[in-house]
């Protein structure tokens, strides 16, 4: 019993380890990309529409 819990939370920390890993990257892809985004409204002055 203590074995196959052992087990599915080792599968289950193994997991979480990977596609953090994986998510980490593209996390930061965004952040810069949404940082440049703010940048470029900053320094062209866009103003905001009202409706």
């Amino acid at each position: 019993m203590i074995w196959s819990i052992f087990a599915i939370l080792l599968v289950l920390w193994l997991f979480a380890w990977l596609i953090g890993h994986l998510l980490g990257g593209v996390m930061h892809v965004l952040l810069v990309i949404s940082i440049g985004v703010i940048l470029v409204v900053m320094v062209t002055g866009h103003k905001q529409r009202s409706t």
